[in-house]
């Protein structure tokens, strides 16, 4: 009998599945664009749990990408990197995903992906799906519209160029630990033992003695680290590692399971009392008279209290909100500490793969830095002088950017009423409640857009792209390296940190820790691949090259088994 239910359950589920499936697609002809089905919820908490797993066995398999059906390649969660363009070549600018619960309407075309980012208002962020962003609490990207502005101009001060040079002197003093580390890896034949991790424990250090005052030497993946089990860098390091889980599973269910699990609960619950503890001494200081951390933190204190009392003074009459409460700062630490800190580290992670693998590239950016710098010592470095001058190391991070962005597609609702987007000749009205999807991958390795994108197998990795009229190397003088601009394509066409007014708070900040992290390495430094056993050079370059393309998505993406490739780094 119960075998009998189960398989009647089962039946009923699949005919509810294709019955809704149907009626969507029902709904999205009238759209007039090309749809494709996909039968699952990619949102389907079961689906995510499970996708990983099946991915694997179809991995293993002896087949292409291109060569599975798109209802099973647009299964996959981060579909987007390895589809590339492929789909917006093959239907068009704008198509419809179909699933059993939404309709989606992905975009590829500069003029319309330019309409949707700047209307705000009409195409809102879908805070239902991203409520899971709230870990902590409310935050910046899970806010309403009307509530949006009270977020932003709390979380965007302390990232303005006053800080800017903090940021510039406490990236190189990383990077040269950095090197040092990597010194003493590389020695005797020896290599660095992870580089992702590095860049990563580089990544947090730098936001920890900025935003919070909190200042760490760097230490390199295999030396032995003075972080006790659950203090502050630790309890970070393993929520952003495990960011989906604790996303699904609340903290106090994974403490109840066994010791990995418990492990990663423990974490979540140790990262938010130090997050209260930093807020409550950052608030007693201030109270005291005494000047505090002086970074995000002081800033918080004082949004708390102007939130607080907003709210002792607000006799019922309903007012415009200002500052935050103390849920919405610790949602916001939250999402700094996850987006400042983790997008950053993934981007340096691939260039250092990157540049490994062309050393041209090196002595391309190492021209510059010692024409910029006047091979000066680097304590003697400004940040107001040098950073406008590194157009090349700025081109690097840009190129990273392009073919690997932390963010694959940007999220929208349309909201309000019926939208209209145009499209070329066609005017597209799109439904209330519609889900609508900005492909970033696509758009930043289209052919329409950029000729040389199928190039390679490596994609054409080619940071000269961004400055104009780039000198050959070993060719360029003082005014030479002056005049040459750096090129940014349309905002439409390049927009890893977004666009219109909910872009990126912190880009200025990525910027400039990449470039001190850059102009540091390649100052004195060279980066290559190291050789496995009877592996000659053009092998290595393939084997690195497969690496980078070989991602995962979680929340962001990053390379799924950096470690299968050593770098080493010696000075010159």
């Amino acid at each position: 009998m119960l075998a009998i239910l189960s398989v009647g359950a089962g039946l009923a589920y699949v005919i509810w599945i294709i019955v809704c499936l149907e009626l969507n697609v029902r709904k999205a002809k009238a759209l007039n664009i090309p749809i494709v089905r996909l039968p699952i919820d990619s949102n389907n908490v079961i689906w995510i749990l499970l996708q990983p797993h099946v991915w694997k066995i179809l991995d293993a398999l002896p087949f292409f990408w291109a060569s599975y059906p798109r209802f099973v390649r647009f299964s996959r969660r981060g579909w987007f990197f390895d589809e590339r363009a492929t789909i917006h070549e093959q239907v068009g600018p704008v198509w419809a995903l179909v699933t059993p619960v939404a309709i989606n309407v992905h975009f590829a075309d500069p003029d319309s992906i330019r309409d949707i980012v700047t209307r705000r208002g009409d195409f809102q962020r879908p805070i239902a799906e991203l409520k899971l962003l709230e870990l902590y609490g409310p935050c910046i990207s899970t806010a309403k519209w009307e509530e949006w502005p009270r977020h932003r101009k709390v979380i965007a001060t302390p990232f303005n160029e006053t800080i800017m040079n903090s940021v510039w002197d406490e990236s190189l003093r990383q990077a040269k630990g950095m090197l040092r580390s990597w010194d003493d890896a590389s020695a005797n034949g020896g290599c660095i033992a992870s580089y992702q991790k590095d860049t990563r424990a580089l990544s947090l250090n730098l936001l920890a003695a900025t935003g919070f005052g909190k200042s760490y030497d760097f230490r390199g993946s295999t030396e032995p680290q003075i972080d006790e089990v659950g203090g502050y860098r630790d309890s970070l390091q393993t929520v952003l590692d495990h960011i989906i889980l604790l996303m699904l599973v609340p903290f106090n269910i994974l403490c109840m399971l066994p010791k990995r699990w418990a492990r990663i609960g423990n974490a979540g619950i140790s990262f938010k009392r130090h997050m209260v503890k930093m807020l409550e001494e950052e608030t007693a200081a201030l109270n005291q008279g005494k000047p505090g951390s002086g970074g995000i933190m002081a800033l918080f204190v004082r949004a708390a209290d102007t939130y607080q009392h907003q709210s002792t003074a607000d006799s019922g009459m309903k007012a415009m909100k200002k500052g935050l409460s103390v849920d919405e700062i610790f949602g916001n630490l939250f999402v700094i500490n996850f987006a400042g800190h983790d997008s950053t580290a993934n981007t340096l992670a691939f260039g250092m793969l990157l540049l490994a693998t062309h050393p041209e590239v090196q002595a391309w950016l190492a021209e510059e830095i010692a024409i910029a710098t006047g091979n000066s010592d680097m304590e003697l470095w400004d940040y107001k002088e040098l950073f406008p001058k590194l157009k090349r190391c700025r081109a690097v991070l840009y190129e990273v950017l392009r073919l690997y962005p932390p963010v694959l597609a940007l999220p929208s609702i349309a909201s309000n009423c019926t939208q209209v987007i145009e499209i070329g000749s066609q005017r597209l009205a799109i439904p209330e409640r519609v889900s609508i999807t900005v492909n970033l991958r696509a758009m930043q390795v289209h052919p329409a857009y950029w000729h040389d994108a199928n190039d390679c197998p490596c994609y054409n990795w080619r940071p000269s792209r961004w400055i104009s009229s780039p000198a050959p190397a070993k060719s360029a003088a003082v005014n030479h390296l002056a005049d040459k601009k750096l090129i940014v394509p349309g905002k439409s066409l390049f927009l890893p940190w977004g666009e219109g007014p909910q872009i990126c708070p912190g880009k200025k900040f990525a910027e400039v820790q990449a470039v001190a992290v850059l102009a540091c390495l390649l100052n004195t430094h060279r980066l290559s691949v190291k050789k496995a056993p009877g592996e000659d050079e053009r092998a290595a370059m393939n084997r690195a090259t497969e690496c980078s393309n070989d991602i995962y998505l979680e929340m962001l993406i990053r390379l799924r088994d950096a470690d299968s490739v050593n770098l080493v780094c010696r000075q010159i």
